[in-house]
């Protein structure tokens, strides 16, 4: 800390003063402009993005020939000279070329620095804002539902409580990142991200695989990193609504003036579901009532020689709702009529500041505060969650070959609750310090190594090492493996709401120790041509062993839920296929699918191993999207999609017998955009097109306060065929 501390005081100091100019332009292509556009300077931390009509300006360039580098979704990387003069405006037209290799958009989560998705040794999938708007949602969690090998799992049947499966393995593995820092805690992780209106966001960028050695815990099945939109990126004003044919309601809106010195943004989400839908009888409302706020904000300030300096905020107020039609919130925590009532309040603060040296050293720091008042039935569930993060991390080239990061950490986290295995509040301090080299042996082959160790109070220290290896054996085409470990320190009762809702005892057997995996992943990219159309191919091989997997156990006594580390281990292998295609026309298609194999292995009373498959796991799952523009008409049409194979389901005695193999089942939406003028857009569609939802996810729902009620059978879609209409723009400067 003391180093830390004296790095802020070196921002006081002054620096240097560069001869400065502005760089206007206009990329086109096609002799057509090209909006939203990604321009910047190489060696600076300096750009812009093309408005509307595909124009830009930089202002305090410093002076001297500089490379200029264009990027955007769908067309080919532009590099381009320019001299800057001091005190004049420099003015250029360039032209770019179409491309489907959306392989040259820059990415950050795999090596935690700026590079393009074709150069990074890590294989990174990227989800842009535009596929963000081919489905509208009010949440990140149905954002992501049609990602290969991505899975959406409710958790629990009454209060809709979902969280995000990556290849197979629960929520609880998969790091939430915003901007980069890691602000969802362990208790958020069921309802946090709810709160990320998808409206702010630039782009989602995912990484399958452990990535404990950059991010530190909970980094185990992989890193979900969402990029928000940067204040000098977005129109002065925009705002977008939408309403459902179940009397849903979603606004987004959003105000980011630029200012001489800086840049703001400031964005509001409000959503409200007030209307009470029980389409499978058992008396229960089928999806959640919630009403929720979202405010956030985030200031850029310009800086000298281009630095950073970002400082985002973040407000998150809901109040949700599952349980019988007759309940009341006088009946809160009552033991007559059964409800489910959840007060959520989130505070989250993220700083990011270069330090004023030669050097690239940047400090980064986080905050959130997460406070839970709930009642699950008359169990009550009040819980808060403070966490602290900083990490300091020194960005440094050494030669043509040589990309090193080094970075220290430190993690503060705060959490007390009001169950039986929280005794006192725990207070824990876990520092770290990790390093990592990206090694271009050629132009054809390159390494990326890299090492972390963490210290716990608890678990005393941990270690966990990452290699890939990047190889391109021809000009289209790329291989990449990665290997490493990942680390986990389970909350149970903010991660498992099972142990919260229904009528099961709970019991954990001594103390709990931290999950390890050890994973491998193989992926092999291909660009393809096919006359004047393109694509990409993409094939991934994955394996995951675990060691001190918790598992909740709920086959031993119907009565109980059981939590301990597994006495064996458990593994999640499989493979995954996407196909992308833009034709020669105004046509595109995306299909993926991912086979999965994920069990427990333990041994029985006599010595024999026993395997035993993961609950919710689907064999077989596939997703689409199809999406087709007409030019005349400023009409795009979208079709988007998943299907899921059987899993196994939890088995209860009789007469609560229930399947013990779900059916196949898809989910299909469809949208229809139509641009009214070039900043306005109106928009309708139909979600869960085939009207597909499974019974009633509730066992013995007549008796909620008996010792049989059950909320965890759910595997499908709770909420039916629905209509939306919305509307959205953005205009100014």
């Amino acid at each position: 800390m003391k180093i830390l501390f004296a790095f802020s005081l070196f921002t006081l100091i002054g620096v240097n003063v560069y001869s400065q100019g502005t760089l206007k332009g206009n990329i086109v292509s096609l002799g057509k402009p090209v909006p939203f556009a990604n321009v910047g300077f190489k060696g600076l931390n300096i750009g812009a993005a093309s408005d509307i009509q595909g124009n830009f300006i930089i202002e305090n360039v410093p002076e001297g020939e500089l490379e200029l580098i264009v990027s955007v979704v769908g067309y080919e990387k532009k590099k381009h000279s320019v001299r800057i003069e001091n005190g004049k405006t420099t003015q250029v037209i360039l032209t770019i070329k179409p491309s489907l290799q959306e392989l040259n958009q820059i990415v950050v989560t795999g090596t935690m620095k700026e590079t393009f998705i074709s150069d990074s040794p890590v294989k990174v999938e990227v989800i842009t804002a535009s596929f963000l708007q081919k489905s509208p949602t009010n949440n990140i969690m149905q954002a992501i539902e049609t990602i290969n090998g991505v899975q959406e799992q409710i958790g629990c049947g009454v209060c809709g409580t979902s969280d995000i499966h990556i290849n197979g393995m629960e929520g609880p593995y998969t790091l939430v990142l915003i901007d980069g820092m890691p602000i969802m805690s362990a208790l958020s992780t069921v309802y946090g991200l709810n709160g990320i209106a998808t409206s702010l966001i630039e782009r989602i960028e995912i990484i399958k695989g452990p990535s404990s050695t950059l991010y530190g815990t909970e980094a185990v099945a992989g890193v979900i990193n969402v990029i928000t939109k940067k204040p000098q990126d977005v129109p002065l004003i925009g705002f977008n609504a939408f309403g459902t044919s179940d009397l849903e309601k979603n606004i987004d809106f959003y105000f980011a003036p630029k200012m001489k010195k800086s840049k703001m943004l400031f964005s509001g989400n409000y959503y409200n579901m007030n209307n009470f839908i029980d389409e499978n009888e058992d008396n229960f409302n089928d999806i959640p009532l919630i009403n929720r706020v979202s405010l956030f904000s985030k200031f850029s300030f310009d800086r000298k020689n281009s630095r950073i300096f970002n400082i985002s905020a973040k407000y998150y107020d809901e109040n949700r709702f599952g349980g019988v039609s007759q309940w009341t919130p006088q009946f809160r925590g009552s033991d007559s009529i059964y409800g489910e009532s959840i007060y959520t309040k989130r505070y989250e603060l993220i700083s990011s500041y270069q330090l004023p040296f030669n050097e690239k050293l940047r400090w980064d720091l986080s905050f959130n505060n997460h406070n839970q008042d709930s009642w699950y039935g008359d169990t009550e569930y009040a819980a808060v969650q403070t966490t602290v993060f900083s990490n300091l991390i020194w960005d440094k080239t050494i030669g043509a070959r040589h990309d090193l990061i080094f970075g220290s950490s430190l993690r503060y986290n705060f959490y007390d609750d009001n169950t039986f295995a929280t005794n006192q509040a725990d207070r824990v301090f876990i520092p770290g310090i990790f390093a990592q080299d990206e090694y271009a042996l050629s132009d054809n082959l390159s390494i990326l190594a890299g090492l972390r160790f963490d210290y716990h109070e608890k678990h005393g220290s941990i270690f966990s090492p990452r290699i890939n290896f990047k190889y391109k054996p021809a000009t289209y085409t790329t291989l990449r493996l990665n290997a490493g470990t990942g680390f986990r320190v389970v909350n149970l009762f903010t991660e498992e709401h099972a142990a919260l809702t229904g009528a099961r005892t709970v019991v954990v057997k001594g103390e709990l120790s931290p999950e390890k995996s050890y994973n491998m992943n193989l992926n092999v990219n291909h660009v393809f041509t096919i006359k004047e159309s393109s694509g990409t191919i993409d094939a991934d091989i994955f394996y995951t062993y675990f060691e001190n997997k918790i598992i909740p156990d709920y086959e031993t006594d119907k009565n109980l839920i059981v939590y301990d580390n597994l006495l064996g281990h458990s593994i999640s292998r499989g493979f995954s296929l996407s196909y992308n295609h833009r034709f020669n026309s105004p046509f595109k298609l995306s299909a993926g699918g991912t086979f999965l194999d994920v069990f427990a292995v333990t041994e029985d009373n006599d010595g024999n191993s026993v395997r035993e498959n993961q609950a919710f796991v689907p064999k077989l799952s596939g997703v689409f999207t199809l999406s087709y523009t007409i030019k005349k008409l400023k009409t795009s049409i979208d079709y988007t999609g998943k299907v899921m194979g059987p899993m196994e389901l939890p088995t209860y005695d009789h007469p609560f017998e229930r399947d013990e193999i779900s059916p196949w089942f898809t989910l299909q939406n469809l949208q229809v955009t139509k641009e009214i003028k070039k900043f306005f857009e109106v928009y309708i569609g139909v979600r869960n097109i085939l009207n597909y939802t499974q019974n009633s996810p509730l066992i013995d729902p007549q008796n909620p306060f008996g010792p049989n009620f059950d909320t965890a059978y759910a595997y499908g879609p709770l909420q039916g065929r629905r209509f939306f209409i919305g509307l959205r723009f953005g205009f100014g400067k």
